[in-house]
């Protein structure tokens, strides 16, 4: 048996957070909680929201505690600012470090005996939906207005750990592109690379079947065909990736990820590198060592990423040319191939992290520890 989970609803294209307040009125919602990271309120981006809820007399509070890598701490914080404010809904606006705290903030405000944020771990068994959210992405990445999956930074133990609960998916999402307008290029960059590993580790997931292959490969096109353009500042472009990125997550959130997602939080927690960047250094490092566990599908990853003559070439071609146009379009958009950061010291703890990691189990294929560390010595 199979279960796909998405929002009960989604609002797309330009001019869709016009949608916001109708819904919020049509759901009864009296007080929002607006949770948005401290950029995107000195730069109007939050404003473009709240100046829609002034209008309409929609009451709210503001909290803007987030940090790129939501800790434990932001998410304590938010949780007795929600209380304190006695809001019935929350409105997460920003990327995946937005969505993700305002998820943690509502999961703990119903299920209060999951306080201890570390308690949500893993498949959290929580019995009681999220206090309700509408989520409002302003990178064309994470999807996480999409997914049942957040993550957390444990800066304490120096790790991330994902959450997985079918309780956390907002109810309502709005993808407006006007929204990820003012996306700096490299923010741009690495949060698209970080779709297309969505699509790409999810089309290659153990868990893949024939209903997330048909999201992740339509995914892997529309990013291919728009991610360059995106940076570049295109409006098309940024349409493209807001659409592509959520498609990546309908798929992913259902399937899962691989050993890419879970080497990359390990960096992301040891030395704050920025989620997408780990992501996409590791990407082709990644599908060179699944290659052998992937059967037929880096030729399907290599024609939706617009190779040409993939059905005339050998497995070992298109293998490489997929591996090949993956790195091109990483290298395209600016991200680094190296992270002089790793220190030789530090890789055991590593690759013991990332072997422990959530989203390692859905690997088409197993590595050991060893294996891991020579991944990650790829990348210094």
């Amino acid at each position: 048996m199979n279960r796909f989970m998405l929002n009960e609803t989604s609002y797309h294209g330009h001019g869709a957070i016009e949608q916001i307040v109708p819904e919020i009125k049509a759901r009864g919602f009296k007080k929002g909680f607006v949770c948005s990271d401290p950029d995107l309120f000195k730069f109007k981006v939050t404003n473009k929201v709240t100046d829609l809820l002034d209008k309409a007399g929609v009451d709210y509070v503001t909290y803007d505690g987030i940090k790129p890598n939501p800790t434990i701490e932001n998410v304590k914080e938010g949780v007795e600012a929600c209380k304190k404010a006695g809001a019935d809904f929350i409105l997460a606006i920003g990327g995946g470090s937005s969505m993700d705290t305002a998820k943690a903030i509502g999961i703990i405000i119903t299920n209060p005996e999951f306080e201890d944020v570390r308690s949500l771990e893993g498949v959290a068994p929580t019995k009681k939906p999220t206090l309700p959210i509408i989520a409002v992405p302003t990178t064309s990445g994470t999807a996480a207005e999409v997914t049942i999956n957040y993550v957390i930074t444990d800066v304490e133990r120096k790790r991330k750990f994902v959450c997985v609960d079918v309780h956390d998916m907002p109810i309502v999402a709005v993808v407006d592109p006007d929204m990820m307008a003012s996306m700096p290029k490299g923010l741009c960059a690495a949060t698209g690379m970080d779709a297309l590993t969505h699509a790409i580790e999810g089309y290659i997931t153990k868990a893949a079947w024939e209903m997330s292959d048909m999201f992740h490969l339509k995914a892997i096109e529309i990013i291919s065909k728009n991610l360059r353009k995106s940076v570049a500042g295109d409006i098309d472009g940024r349409e493209g990736m807001a659409l592509g990125q959520y498609i990546a997550g309908m798929g992913f959130s259902n399937v899962g990820l691989g050993i890419d997602h879970s080497m990359a939080h390990t960096l992301g927690a040891s030395y704050d590198v920025p989620h997408g960047v780990a992501c996409a250094m590791l990407l082709p490092i990644v599908l060179e060592f699944n290659a052998d566990a992937t059967g037929e599908k880096y030729r399907e990853i290599a024609r939706a990423m617009g190779v040409k003559g993939v059905d005339s070439m050998s497995q070992e071609e298109y293998r490489k040319a997929a591996i090949d146009a993956v790195r091109q379009l990483s290298v395209d958009v600016g991200i680094p191939t190296k992270c002089e950061k790793i220190k030789e010291e530090d890789l055991e703890f590593l690759a013991k992290s990332a072997l422990a990691d959530a989203c390692y189990p859905g690997n088409p294929k197993e590595a050991t520890l060893e294996e891991v560390i020579g991944l990650f010595r790829k990348l210094m």
